[in-house]
């Protein structure tokens, strides 16, 4: 699934947001990303999702080269792929049922097939009755389900998030953390980074942690002993 080599990540003036990282996710795993901020979980998440681009190393999603992939492949790999952030990016100017949508509208799925997996992803998050809701009506845990619903819409094989649970207090983050692992359950890769250390360490999962662009520890090696 992710099969990152010795991975460095340097932007422009200098800063190196990963240094010589490796790591390996197979299919159907899931793990937790911690560290500080500023550690490098978004930008390691940003590489798996083809926002950025190694500065050096190898970067494997899915036996795909992410390093000589063309610009235009790029949306067809994002299609396998799942990403939830922290502030939702919702559209406010829409009901929940066509932010859900808009992933399946802009791939030119047909309607009838929209509306069914638009309500399927809706009631895995618990919000079937919420779809002609406002997003400014909804709680900020309602919001960010609807945010989850829209990643897995398309029934991507990877699933990743950032921070999903920063702006949530502790039983809302608990229910988001539950709706990940139930994704996980059906064999969904799943890759969180989170810094809430005591509730990841609730729910018993493999734990990567990055230090200054470092991983410093990482249960996913013993795993594939």
């Amino acid at each position: 699934m992710i099969h990152f080599h010795n991975i460095t990540k340097r932007y422009p003036g200098g800063h190196e947001a990963l240094s010589n990282v490796t790591l390996n996710l197979e299919a159907g795993e899931m793990a937790f990303l911690t560290g500080h901020s500023g550690a490098g979980k978004s930008t390691l998440l940003k590489i798996i999702s083809l926002i950025e681009k190694p500065t050096r190393g190898q970067a494997i999603l899915n036996q795909i080269n992410l390093n000589t992939l063309p610009i235009t492949r790029i949306p067809y790999i994002r299609r396998n792929i799942g990403i939830i952030f922290q502030d939702h990016q919702l559209l406010f100017d829409r009901p929940v049922f066509d932010n859900v949508a808009m992933p399946l509208i802009i791939q030119g799925y047909a309607r009838h097939e929209i509306a069914k997996r638009t309500r399927a992803a809706l009631d895995k998050v618990g919000l079937l009755h919420k779809e002609k809701s406002m997003p400014i009506t909804l709680s900020g845990g309602e919001q960010q389900r609807v945010g989850i619903a829209r990643a897995v819409v398309h029934k991507p094989m990877l699933l990743l998030a950032d921070e999903p649970t920063g702006n949530l207090d502790p039983v809302l983050s608990r229910e988001i953390m539950q709706i990940f692992i139930d994704f996980h359950q059906v064999g969904v890769s799943v890759l969180v980074a989170s810094h809430d250390l005591n509730l990841i360490e609730e729910l018993q999962k493999p734990v990567v942690t990055l230090n200054k662009g470092k991983i410093i520890h990482n249960d996913l090696e013993s795993l594939h002993e």
